[in-house]
């Protein structure tokens, strides 16, 4: 990576307000920067060469940067906001053009980004190469072996380009040269719950806006849970009617199409989850013949939240319930993913449930034996469509649950559990609530209990999360387990109001760990220290693109690099 090295800018660095790399994020895994200030032409263009046909998805992603480079108007975080930059751009060079090109291994043809994001886990190509040069009327170039591949890098030539308050969109460290960039891992995601509180089309749209600024893959949607169901399944309507908030708070299926082809065509794959047997309280209002224990009292006897209620996994009638309800709504997804969750499982609710314990003697099964039949029905149903099951930790570590060497497992208790998980030979996702967990440290929740804290302590910074090593306490084998992470919010204290503020620019730190890997490009290993600036410039940006993300610092740190730094 090429460094500053005139006297001029070296007197900048001085002071402490120009960082040493663009404020890219996630940073590339290649990447050699220069010096000059090159700007963009007035006839600016993005254009395809070598593809026959290309995917309306991929001309509306042109469309929408050449709509950014415009009107972003993000000034560089320096003393100023770059104002001593105008004088020197008047004579700078300028930019003319962006082609995109596909690799020869493409072999000319091209797939619609959606269709590139929705593959299967492994077999997703995001990979791209770009270079900006500082000649004047140059031409910048992107070219990758897939749309995908291309639309990655439009997102990282976006946040090459800055406005200098008079109009002019101008780059300051070109030439740029950016080979082979490619995620370290392909599952670099991020979580919503949309059941404690409901959250509305326009809400998740904004949501993957910003997932798609950071490059983030997978959208993990935690759709219903014992509080409310509000998603509308083809040939369930009965269970959002009555289990959803209201009539306003439901996700039609059209509503679900809409999501699911937003966030495709911005390069993420949406995984939904319907959570079971746990965490399903609320199908009692509709069908209360497959719910033990439902809203029994004293909940924390029966549930590790309100209201209590879990499908009664050993009735066949249940089962098969359960496995139909998870087929209708998996078959209408693109993705090769589907959760059927897991987690926290009430013993006691079963052991006091008639129903349950009558239907256990009758197969002559043990509560366990009953719940791997169950998950067998469930994930039976998932593969007869083609589908990956995806579960929480407990159904591999806590469960004799028979699962396929396919099968995702979401680790979450806490991030020593990833060995365990991988031991066993199945693939996992980092998920650990002591460094990804985005609701903790708000205070309890829970009614009438003044003085206990949230289960989760302390906040979970963007520079915990940031520390994060993957491979951690993994052997050379087990690595290639490892698909990726995510951050997530359990919205029992989240809304709308509160949905940007307490997701970003936080969760984009996981998506820079699973994207870049363990070193910068110089070689060095990641570290918060140079991330700050990178970060600090990212949540700008979005708020320049609506996006309510919130402040890390004072802004008079953010525009001086390292003066609000401990020593």
């Amino acid at each position: 990576m090429k460094t500053n090295s005139s006297p001029i800018l070296l007197f900048v660095f001085s002071l402490g307000v120009c960082h040493s790399t663009f404020a890219l994020w996630p940073i590339p895994r290649s990447l050699q920067t220069g010096s000059t200030l090159v700007k963009l032409s007035s006839g600016f263009d993005i254009q395809v060469n070598g593809i026959s046909k290309v995917p309306q998805d991929l001309q509306d992603a042109i469309s929408r940067t050449k709509t950014r480079l415009r009107s972003d108007k993000h000034q560089r975080l320096v003393v100023g906001r770059g104002a001593t930059d105008s004088a020197a751009l008047t004579h700078a060079p300028s930019l003319s053009k962006l082609t995109l090109s596909l690799t020869p291994s493409a072999g000319g043809t091209v797939n619609p980004i959606m269709q590139e994001a929705t593959k299967d886990i492994a077999k997703r190509t995001e990979s791209y190469s770009l270079t900006l040069p500082s000649s004047n009327g140059g031409i910048a170039t992107i070219t990758a072996s897939s749309s995908l591949g291309l639309f990655r890098g439009l997102t990282t030539f976006e946040q090459l380009w800055y406005d200098d308050s008079t109009g002019v969109t101008y780059t300051y460290q070109a030439p740029v040269t950016i080979t082979n960039d490619s995620p370290a891992f392909p599952y670099r995601g991020f979580m919503l719950d949309t059941s404690r509180n409901f959250f509305a089309v326009s809400d998740i749209k904004r949501t993957l806006d910003a997932m798609s600024m950071v490059k983030m893959s997978q959208f993990h949607w935690h759709v219903t849970d014992s509080q409310s169901f509000p998603l509308t399944v083809p040939g369930f309507p009965e269970l959002a009617q009555k289990g959803a908030y209201s009539t306003q708070e439901i996700y039609s299926s059209a509503d679900v199409q809409d999501i699911v082809t937003y966030a495709g065509t911005r390069g993420i794959d949406v995984l939904v989850e319907i959570d079971t047997p746990g965490h399903t309280a609320i199908i009692s209002t509709s069908h209360p013949e497959h719910i033990a224990c439902a809203q029994a009292t004293p909940w924390e006897s029966f549930a590790n939240e309100p209201p209590a209620g879990q499908l009664r996994l050993a009735s066949a009638a249940t089962t098969n319930f359960t496995a139909s309800l998870i087929t209708s709504i998996a078959k209408t997804l693109p993705s090769t993913l589907f959760s059927t969750g897991g987690d926290e499982l009430n013993v006691n609710c079963y052991t006091q449930d008639s129903q349950t314990q009558t239907d256990l003697k009758a197969s002559g099964k043990t509560l366990e034996q009953a719940l791997d039949t169950f998950t067998q029905a469930t994930h039976g149903a998932l593969k007869a469509i083609g589908k990956t099951p995806v579960v929480w930790e407990e159904m591999a570590l806590e469960h004799n649950v028979t699962l396929s060497n396919q099968t995702v497992v979401m680790v979450w208790i806490s991030s020593q559990n990833a060995a365990a998980v991988a031991a066993k030979g199945l693939r996992l996702v980092h998920g650990p609530s002591d460094f990804f967990y985005l609701d903790c440290g708000a205070g309890e929740w829970i009614g009438n209990d003044p003085t206990a804290n949230s289960w989760c302590d302390p906040f979970k910074s963007w520079q915990k999360a940031y520390t994060f090593d993957p491979l951690a306490n993994l052997t050379a084998k087990e690595i290639p387990l490892v698909l990726g992470g995510e951050q997530l919010l359990w919205a029992e204290q989240s809304s709308p109001q509160n949905l940007d503020s307490i997701v970003w620019p936080r969760a984009a730190a996981s998506a820079e760990i699973f994207w870049t890997g363990a070193k910068l490009p110089d070689g060095s290993a990641v570290n918060v220290l140079s991330a700050l600036p990178r970060l600090h410039d990212l949540r700008f940006r979005m708020v320049q693109r609506g996006i309510n993300a919130i402040a890390l610092q004072p802004q008079w740190c953010a525009l001086r690099d390292g003066a609000c730094n401990i020593d």
